[in-house]
């Protein structure tokens, strides 16, 4: 197996300050790594990564989420293969996608965008990711649910907690502990709604997944628990980190800003290079189902692959001054960039393409449009340089800005 002389640390301090140096030093000459501290085979070129992903051969399994999922969400849709896989995911696909997204969700997106900024809009200045980006996916969801609007703040925390146990990649006990305490939580919360929305369904995304049925197959109790938390979760992260990523790129770039805010039909553009460029999502890890070889070696059977989405979405051989945003680029396509013929890797692809593209892209569409409403002269705060955080999933910790209030009928 090829090695670098002394291979990047993705536990590292300096790794988590700025992965993007060591992910091309990976790429160049260590593009398979076995990372011994998180039992992991390190994979971080484009070709290697999409691979995985697409899995034409079935070489790569999902039986990894027994451990890495199931102790926080419970068995879920993930973990699943073959025809019990596309019959559940058969059940919950057509809420995030045509009319149902467009006609009873997207009032939920537009209503919660609009009160999120309603209550800093005459501030003249906000923290775009504690007044904005990390309640307002979490608060869709809720709302889409139809879950009470006073336990918003027990999912942001159980939200939290879930995020935090899946990035724990140091095996952190108190990190554990409280998320293995949410599932606990989460289901005892959960399980009596779910039974209540049977008795008495509403217009709502719980009735929906309560009511859908495949082949005469139902979801159960525990079936919906597990996918309302995995939503909760894999929908809120990656949606607040977006939108927080999309603004810090295009405040870092004032002439694409301005392109945008000029032409809202550019925000799809945004969007889609904020993936490749900054995707929220940095690992997606996989198992082998047999011995598989790899740029730069062999993986063995049985083992755990860490997709580095981060590093992929970077790569030369497949970008053209990949450290570069750049909304206009030509090798990124926008129209597809939601859907499983994605060019991008931060959704995943193949049967495990993400089930809520749609409705991300949804919410980033929304979110950005009203915050330009609201912020027509945004700039960031003085003196202040977005900073990204974390490694399982990245973001800005923080993203201050100051505009011109907008006088009511202005």
């Amino acid at each position: 197996m090829s090695q670098a002389s002394s291979p990047p640390d993705i536990l590292s301090p300096a790794f988590a300050a700025d992965p993007y140096g060591a992910y091309r030093t990976m790429r160049e000459s260590a593009p398979l790594i076995h990372h011994e501290a998180t039992g992991s085979y390190l994979v971080s070129r484009y070709e290697d990564v999409e691979r995985v992903f697409k899995d034409r051969a079935q070489e790569f399994t999902t039986e990894n989420y027994d451990w890495q999922l199931e102790p926080v969400h419970g068995r879920t849709i993930l973990q699943l293969s073959g025809r019990e896989h596309a019959v559940r995911r058969a059940l919950v696909a057509p809420a995030f996608r045509g009319a149902d997204l467009q006609e009873k969700f997207l009032p939920v997106i537009e209503r919660n965008a609009r009160e999120l900024i309603d209550a800093f809009r005459h501030t003249g200045e906000a923290d775009l990711v504690e007044a904005f980006a990390t309640r307002f996916p979490v608060l869709v969801i809720a709302d889409m649910l139809g879950l009470d609007r006073a336990d918003h703040q027990r999912f942001h925390g159980w939200y939290t907690n879930v995020i935090a146990f899946l990035g724990n990649l140091a095996g952190d006990p108190g990190v554990a502990a409280a998320g293995e305490r949410t599932r606990q939580e989460f289901a005892e919360y959960m399980i009596p709604v779910i039974q209540r929305r049977r008795e008495e369904p509403g217009d709502d995304l719980l009735s929906a997944l309560c009511a859908a049925e495949v082949d005469g197959v139902r979801m159960s109790d525990e079936d919906i628990k597990a996918f309302c938390s995995l939503l909760l979760a894999a929908g809120g992260e990656t949606t607040d980190k977006a939108i927080a990523s999309v603004f810090a790129n295009l405040l870092a770039h004032p002439e694409q800003l301005a392109a945008v805010q000029r032409d809202r039909s550019l925000i799809d553009r945004a969007f889609a290079e904020t993936l490749r460029y900054t995707p929220p999502v940095h690992m997606i890890m996989r198992q082998t189902a047999g011995e598989v070889e790899l740029s730069g070696g062999t993986v063995p059977a049985g083992a755990t692959v860490t997709c580095l989405i981060g590093s992929a979405n970077r790569d030369e051989a497949r970008y053209a001054e990949p450290d570069r945003f750049d909304l206009f680029r030509s090798d990124l396509t926008s129209t597809t960039a939601f859907s499983a013929a994605a060019d991008h890797l931060a959704f995943a692809l193949g049967r495990h393409f993400c089930v809520g593209a749609l409705l991300a892209r949804a919410e980033v569409e929304t979110g950005v449009n009203q915050l330009l409403d609201a912020m027509p002269d945004v700039r960031l705060a003085e003196g202040f340089t977005p900073a990204e955080a974390g490694v399982f999933t990245r973001g800005p910790a923080s993203v201050p800005v100051r505009f011109t209030p907008v006088t009511p009928g202005a």
